[in-house]
């Protein structure tokens, strides 16, 4: 039984359902007239109904195969021939079948041209890809015709209905069939220029005859043309030896404009596609034709950046050869010169944004082209890459965008899986494109919405289970995927910074390098260069990611005073991390990670140290948040599971001083980056002090008691900076240990345990190792060393309550129990308070003695030889004035200001304003100061790695100070004047506020 007679009888109609058409009945309608055509024979076989069903259309494809037999038919071609080859040829079969179901307009082209077939059963279509001059013989056939534009149309789209097939039917690679598209429109401008020769000289035998060639752009530059889309071309043009110029660029500009009407206008066999010209010098308003010279003038004085970047895709393809080589060849020269302008990187992601912006709003969810993560993503990213790289890599000069992506891939600039998956997404949306495309053969980026439509779409790229929803997915995972990497490649700092560098100095030979690296400030630029050879030598990828990372690197490392040491360092630990797969890859993709690190590697020795005990720290610079300093809480469950994991004692105490050591990595990068403020540094580091002395303590309790029950509870009070909260980089840790027996526990035994416990802990975090130590200071304890290093919190009352002095009354106002156990931490302070806000206030007798000590702070403890003005501690206007100032106000008023009940110097000063104790005026001049003091001693021990309390002499020790407290380069003497006035300005108010009643 054959198909039509099961489908009549009803039994075929579900299989046709379930073979994929969407009218059984219709369908069955028209293989019946199919079948009436030919005589001989039924033409809707079996195979012809499963090939009818593979296609992406199987009711678009029987129409359409209809039609072309009703055709042949009509036109009383040999039916039979057409229906043999149909039956036997498989191949002939699955192409006829395939076109017809992905496309309504070359069914229509076959109605029109039916033995047009026969192209369809060549068996050299398989496999074959005809080269350029093959494509351009046939097209030229059309010059010699009695209708030459009529019959340039039908042999074109006779050649892009076998690549249509081939495309179809053996799944081709979208960057083949861009390329063979590109090809053919090459090939149809030089037949369309020779029919205007032939034209126009055969109108005026006498005009001036000139060389003329066509520069095609955009996709037909690239080689990555569409099915259907403008074809965007310049004109160049040069008199004949010994010719006038203006009558060869008359003619020029009129064979111009006749290839460009022959290939655009319609005619009784429909159009190619429109010839754009508007990418010319001045658009629209300038001349068509231009001499070479004339172009060249042009875009080295008035181009803007865009028109650089379309001439990227300049390649010729039609009119003189040697004169499209000679223009690609000069022209080529300002293309790779122009990331050198200034602004290049900025103007290029500025007209992205422009072109983004401009989309309809109803649009722009379904542009495959222009939207977000689509086709114009890729390839303003990949363009801009070039542009600034292909300046000194010539490698990556490619005007097709997968062949540049490739390139850019291969020598570092991108990420092997950024570019692996890009180009798979680009591969993706172009087939979309061009099969969206193919259906009418109409210009269209726009991704349809049809139900019916989705599904001939899906199905074409072979989705056939769930074609709408599996096409939806791919293709929203596919544009997801674009936008990222198009964010993460094309506003990449690096890119700015490398673009800044002239193109001639990013091609330096080495003694052009070394008078490079002395202009931008390295005083051994002998040293530098080899640590350059030392980074980029050799062709591994790591070398190739290097070279394209030190231009910039080296421009952001002269931005401090001390370059050298930054590049030193960079190649430290670039030996450490180099063969770590994600090092290099972070600093060349991540946000502004290579200029962060560039700028904390060369601002000083704290930082540096840190991070090449532990250079797999360089991973947080990666992210801005990955910076914020973690919460005291965090910190300790950190400290506390690394301590629990490792058996030994040492071992736990190392293990916490490893995280104590990353923690203040991550505040200094932060810190160096201006991500905090002195207070939350002081914050920061406050916290990891505390997590660390709190996660140590358990460690030696555990170790002293040896398994046995603890006799007492311990907990560490906080001093001074500690205490206020206020720690810098190099303060040591001031405490005092304090504890309290248990129940029915011996008070000997108790303070013995507690004895050897905080001994132990001292001498575990004063261990040498890899690791900075923690120096622990316990002199602020009653009676100072001769005291007993631990406490009970009777004892502590006791002596507080019989000897305490108005000094150590002071001294408790920075008292923080922050360690150890929480009740004894409470039972402390609720002890302490009476004495450091004492309800009566204090007298004057206290006050007078307190200036007396301040008075000979200020006279005995100043170091031998520091300068008064300069040091920021005991200096005129430094911490020591400060900080006095507000703990005698503390003193006197706390008992009434609950804000001044606080350990923090700002915070203390803060309430005074709000109670009306001090004018906001002198508290904004003192926070200042106070301000200004701590970040300066901060930037010493940033900058040397030890601290300091004093303004340094060396010249480039104190610019980098200034630098990290906020002035610009070459400002150093700028800052040393706003410290000396700042201060000088402290200390007059210090006078009024501490020394006058």
């Amino acid at each position: 039984m054959t198909v039509v007679a099961e489908a009549q009888r009803g039994s075929g109609e579900g299989r046709l359902v379930r073979l994929g058409f969407g009218d059984p009945q219709g369908a069955t309608a028209l293989l019946r007239q199919l079948d009436a055509l030919d005589p001989h024979g039924p033409i809707a076989t079996e195979q012809l109904i499963t090939t009818l069903s593979e296609s992406a259309d199987p009711d678009l494809a029987l129409h359409g195969l209809l039609g072309m037999a009703e055709a042949l038919h009509r036109n009383d071609y040999d039916l039979g021939a057409f229906t043999r080859t149909l039956e036997m040829d498989d191949d002939f079969r699955r192409r006829l079948v395939y076109v017809l179901g992905a496309s309504e307009a070359f069914g229509r082209h076959l109605t029109v041209h039916p033995r047009h077939w026969y192209d369809l059963a060549d068996p050299s279509l398989t496999g074959s890809r005809p080269s350029i001059e093959d494509v351009a013989a046939k097209l030229a056939t059309a010059v010699d015709a009695a209708k030459p534009v009529d019959a340039l149309r039908v042999e074109y789209r006779r050649l892009l209905l076998r690549l249509a097939a081939r495309d179809l039917a053996e799944g081709l690679l979208v960057d083949e069939v861009a390329a063979v598209l590109a090809d053919l429109a090459g090939g149809a401008l030089e037949t369309a220029l020779r029919i205007a020769r032939n034209d126009y000289f055969t109108a005026h035998p006498g005009a001036a005859d000139c060389r003329i060639a066509i520069i095609a752009m955009g996709k037909c530059g690239g080689r990555e043309l569409n099915y259907v889309s403008d074809v965007d071309v310049l004109f160049v043009a040069e008199p004949l030896d010994g010719e006038p110029e203006l009558p060869a660029l008359k003619t020029a500009s009129q064979l111009a404009a006749a290839a460009m009407r022959i290939c655009s206008d319609h005619t009784g066999e429909g159009t190619l596609w429109p010839v754009d010209a508007a990418l010319r010098p001045e658009g629209k308003s300038g001349p068509l034709v231009r001499t070479l010279d004339s172009h060249l003038a042009y875009y080295g004085r008035w181009a803007k950046t865009w028109e650089f970047q379309a001439l990227l895709k300049a390649r010729p393809v039609a009119g003189d050869a040697d004169l499209g080589r000679e223009y690609a060849e000069r022209i080529g020269k300002l293309v790779w010169s122009a990331a050198d302008r200034e602004g290049f990187v900025t103007d290029v992601q500025a007209m992205r944004r422009r072109v983004v912006d401009h989309i309809p709003a109803a649009d722009v969810d379904r542009q495959l082209k222009l939207g977000p993560g689509g086709l114009r993503d890729v390839e303003f990213a990949v363009q801009l890459l070039q542009l600034v790289h292909g300046r000194s890599d010539e490698a990556v000069r490619s005007g097709t965008t997968l062949v540049a992506l490739e390139s850019l891939t291969t020598s570092g600039y991108v990420g092997r899986t950024d570019g692996a998956v890009l180009a798979d997404a680009y591969r993706f949306l172009r087939s979309m494109e061009h099969r969206i495309q193919l259906y009418r053969l109409r210009r269209t980026h726009q991704v349809p919405e049809d139900d019916a439509d989705l599904r001939r779409l899906g199905r074409s790229l072979g989705f056939t289970k769930n074609p709408v929803a599996d096409l939806t997915a791919a293709w929203k995972k596919h544009a997801l995927e674009v936008r990222r990497l198009h964010e993460k490649l094309f506003y990449r700092p690096l890119l700015a910074a490398v673009a800044r560098i002239p193109g001639g100095e990013v091609r330096l030979t080495p003694e052009a390098a070394r008078q490079r690296l002395t202009a931008l400030g390295y005083a051994d630029p002998a040293s530098a260069l080899r640590h350059i050879e030392a980074l980029s030598e050799g062709v591994s990828r790591r070398s190739s990611i290097q070279k394209a990372l030190l231009p910039a690197m080296l421009g952001w490392f002269a931005e401090s005073p001390d370059p050298d040491a930054g590049l030193l360092a960079f190649r430290t630990i670039s030996d450490s991390l180099g063969s770590t797969p994600w090092y290099l890859r972070q600093l060349r993709d991540e946000g502004a990670s290579a200029e962060r690190l560039a700028h904390l590697l060369a601002s000083g020795r704290y930082a540096v140290d840190l991070l090449q005990r532990a250079p797999e720290a360089t991973a947080m610079l990666a992210d801005e948040r990955e910076l914020v300093p973690r919460t005291p809480e965090s910190l300790l469950t950190e400290m506390s599971a690394a301590a629990g994991r490792q058996e030994q004692p040492e071992a736990a105490v190392a293990a916490i001083r490893a995280v104590r050591r990353r923690e203040l990595f991550r505040v200094a990068a932060a810190d160096l980056s201006g991500l905090v403020e002195v207070e939350a540094v002081g914050d920061a580091l406050t916290g990891i002090s505390v997590g660390t002395l709190t996660s140590a303590l358990e460690v030696a309790r555990r170790k002293v008691a040896k398994g046995q029950p603890e006799p007492t509870r311990m907990a560490i009070v906080a001093m001074g900076r500690f205490g206020g909260h206020e720690l810098g980089y190099g303060s040591d840790a001031d405490v005092m240990f304090v504890h309290d027996p248990l129940p029915g526990a011996d008070e000997k035994a108790a303070t013995d345990f507690a004895t050897q416990a905080a001994t132990e802990l001292r001498r575990m975090l004063a261990l040498p190792g890899a690791d900075p130590a923690v120096a622990i200071d316990a002199d602020l304890r009653p009676e100072g060393r001769q005291g007993p290093l631990v406490r009970t919190l009777a004892s502590y009352a006791s002596y507080y309550a019989r000897w305490s002095a108005v000094w150590e009354a002071q001294a408790l106002l920075r008292a923080d129990p922050l360690c150890g156990d929480a009740e004894l931490c409470t039972a402390f302070r609720a002890l302490i308070d009476p004495l450091r806000y004492p309800p009566n206030g204090i007298s004057e007798r206290d006050v007078m003695e307190i200036r007396r000590i301040k008075a000979r702070v200020d006279a005995e403890r100043l170091p031998r030889g520091a300068n008064r003005s300069t040091h920021t501690k005991l200096g005129r206007g430094g911490l020591a004035d400060i900080e006095w100032t507000v703990q005698l106000l503390q003193l006197r008023e706390a008992r009434n200001i609950p804000g001044l009940r606080t350990t923090r110097t700002l915070a203390a000063l803060r309430a005074g304003v709000e109670a009306g104790l001090v004018d906001a005026t002198e508290a904004e001049t003192l926070g200042i100061a106070w301000e200004l003091a701590s970040r300066i001693r901060n930037a010493i021990m940033l900058v040397r790695a030890r601290p300091g309390d004093s303004l340094p002499t060396d010249p480039r020790d104190l610019a980098a100070v200034a630098q990290i407290c906020g002035y610009p380069p070459g400002e150093s003497s700028r800052f040393s004047d706003d410290y000396l006035r700042i201060t000088r300005r402290a200390h007059n108010t210090v006078a009024r506020l501490f020394w006058d009643d």
